[in-house]
């Protein structure tokens, strides 16, 4: 193991965006988007250069507010797929939910945004996600 490509958890968490807190119980979990070891001292190091190799997935969530909107949520997956493929995305997963912005209750969103392999979320429009600022 070359030590010149690992780093701290801390740093690789600090430098990804994400808490140490939140790096640490993924390591603890098994759930790190890279390679990640603890030294006998306790340390752990994550392989940098493995994860700028690594562009992550690209996941298209697409909602409308009730039933009767059926159909257009097929018509809004084709053109988020297409934009994302057009823009160099290579689409992984494909998430549809029907149920209002207004509710926070939407488990599929939840666990999209809880996935540390997701690197893009492609959506029609911000309310799409959440309406007024609604705590996700």
């Amino acid at each position: 193991m070359c030590f010149s490509e690992w780093v701290k958890l801390a740093e690789w968490a600090r430098a990804n965006g994400v808490h140490p807190q939140t790096a640490y119980r993924w390591f603890r979990e098994d759930r790190m988007p890279v390679a990640a070891r603890r030294l006998e001292s306790g340390t752990i190091w994550v392989d940098a250069a493995a994860d700028a190799g690594q562009p992550g997935r690209a996941v298209v969530y697409a909602r409308v507010s009730s039933h009767d909107q059926r159909a257009d949520l097929d018509r809004q997956v084709a053109r988020l797929a297409g934009w994302a493929t057009s823009n160099g995305h290579e689409v992984g997963e494909v998430v549809t939910e029907v149920g209002s912005g207004l509710n926070g209750k939407r488990p599929k969103l939840r666990r999209v945004l809880s996935d540390p392999s997701v690197s893009v979320i492609v959506v029609e429009h911000r309310d799409r996600l959440a309406r007024f600022g609604l705590s996700i």
